[in-house]
């Protein structure tokens, strides 16, 4: 598929201000997209919306479909009647700067505990229209649940299974459930009933407000880029639900073989992420449908896709059970050309963008070519080397994404601060204008504008200036992690916006 030429902003949902102490998809978001337009953005790229895990990764989810119940915004509930403003009267004084995951979790499931507890019960006063709005919501929820039931049945299930069984993970949960015997699963549904229509509500709220919101976005002419990770975490309904897609030992379904990188720019011993690797003949075998329903549903609540590892659909590195580094793997060949003629033979041509960073080899230049998918060109990396660095713009192609940065980056201050005199020598030599003293931020949000590229997306720390206190994720790190926020909405203020909007327009974004 052929893209404009555009530009955007990378911006986590979560990273918005909100009094909740996380950001969410209520008021501060609409307003977001209102910056993007007045600053001429075009394009509004979120990391993996599903509902976390260990270490708060958006890469870690229960679930590669379901949304994460701690976006959904209170005040919007509030306007459904669903909850009211002295429900949060107890709010604490939350980190402005950054998501305390351990206070924000419990606080936010507490309101959507009693959110849902007035959604099965009823309004307590008389008012006839809000009995009105009740049955509308009641009826949106029963075709919800209805038309969703694919993928929703097995995850509400495995979330209420999950919550009775917090330590454990589900191949050690009772052997008849952990192998999912129907009658077993069936008592479960009987026992765990209110806790599972609980987890239906909430993917019902999630996905409303999520599809109002991405409305108001395409309204506005902004597309927003969603992320499908290549791997899901073991502990997913996804790997409970469909255990033959994985590598996994058939007797404890315990993690065979490991996904991870080799050793590389980020990391001295590789990084290993201790999701399963596929089991790419059975997908091949099922007609890659697993793969298939996740794109087909990803395609309904996001504009355009970025595949994360897209190496790994060529060739991936799988690490053996055990290892503590993924120093010891090896490469194995992926069924990735079938997958995407498959693809493309059942859902036509999709608006897909390649993260192809890392160990990349002339076969995956070619999967991504064959299907004409953008890659990704990093300006973080382009001064490292010599002037043959495939990061430097002037080796850039056309169908390409170029970024100042990424969520796994530092930010643009925090790696100048921090770069080395040979990456500042060559820096001094292939841009002269720096010289003119124009900050760092914007000198790579300049190029980034300037470069062939098709598109160019912004980090949103890298507009605002912000140092390596605002970055989002270090890789190899499993805490810490993808809690930073911008604390103020005034910080997207219309001389910013001005400042945006006529570097795009110089540059023909």
């Amino acid at each position: 598929m052929s893209f404009q030429r555009t530009s955007g902003i990378l911006l986590h949902p979560t990273s918005l201000p909100s009094k909740f102490g996380i950001g969410d998809l209520g008021e501060t978001a609409y307003q977001f997209i209102e910056f993007l337009s007045r600053s001429g953005q075009k394009l509004w790229q979120v990391l993996p919306l599903g509902p976390t895990g260990y270490g708060n990764s958006p890469y870690m989810s229960f679930s590669a479909i379901a949304g994460n119940p701690y976006l959904i915004s209170p005040e919007l509930l509030a306007k459904q009647h669903l909850l009211k403003e002295e429900d949060w009267a107890d709010l604490p004084e939350f980190d402005r700067d950054r998501v305390d995951f351990a206070t924000v979790i419990p606080y936010k499931r507490k309101l959507l505990e009693v959110a849902f507890k007035r959604f099965q019960q009823g309004y307590l006063d008389q008012d006839l229209q809000h009995h009105h709005d009740l049955y509308l919501i009641q009826e949106l929820f029963k075709k919800f649940c209805i038309e969703e039931a694919d993928w929703l049945e097995d995850y509400v299930l495995f979330m209420a299974l999950h919550e009775e069984n917090t330590e454990v993970l589900w191949n050690n949960w009772e052997p008849a459930i952990a192998k999912r015997e129907p009658q077993a699963l069936e008592l479960k549904r009987i026992e765990l009933k209110d806790r599972i229509e609980f987890q239906r509500f909430v993917q019902f709220i999630f996905f409303d407000q999520w599809l109002k919101l991405k409305q108001y976005a395409n309204m506005r002419n902004i597309k927003i880029i969603g992320d499908i990770p290549i791997y899901v975490s073991h502990n997913s309904a996804d790997v409970w639900a469909n255990p033959a897609n994985f590598a996994l030992d058939p007797e404890t379904y315990e993690v065979a073989q490991m996904a991870g990188v080799p050793p590389d720019y980020f990391s001295e011993t590789g990084q290993l992420w201790g999701n399963p690797v596929y089991n790419w003949e059975y997908l091949q075998e099922t007609q890659f449908a697993w793969w298939i329903d996740r794109f087909r549903f990803l395609n309904r609540y996001v504009d355009i896709i970025r595949i994360d590892h897209f190496r790994g659909f060529e060739a991936f590195w799988q690490v053996p059970a055990g290892e503590e580094t993924a120093v010891n793997g090896e490469w194995q060949v992926a069924t990735g050309t079938e997958l995407f003629t498959k693809l493309r033979e059942v859902m036509g041509e999709l608006p897909i963008l390649a993260e192809d960073l890392g160990v990349i080899t002339p076969e995956v230049d070619k999967l991504r070519d064959d299907f004409g998918f953008p890659g990704m060109r990093v300006l973080m990396f382009a001064f490292g080397g010599g002037s043959d660095n495939f990061h430097l713009p002037h080796n850039y192609v056309r169908n390409s994404a170029v970024y100042t940065g990424t969520h796994d980056n530092d930010t643009a201050v925090g790696w100048w601060q921090r770069a080395s005199q040979s990456e500042k020598d060559l820096f001094y030599k292939y841009i002269v204008g720096y010289a003119a003293g124009e900050p760092i931020n914007w000198v790579l949000i300049r190029m980034a504008m300037a470069a062939v590229s098709l598109i160019a997306i912004l980090p949103l720390q890298d507009v605002l200036g912000l140092d390596n206190s605002a970055r989002m994720n270090i890789p190899g790190t499993a805490t810490g992690n993808w809690g930073w926020r911008y604390n103020d909405p005034e910080l997207l203020n219309p001389t910013l916006s001005d400042r945006l909007l006529q570097i795009t327009q110089l540059y023909s974004r």
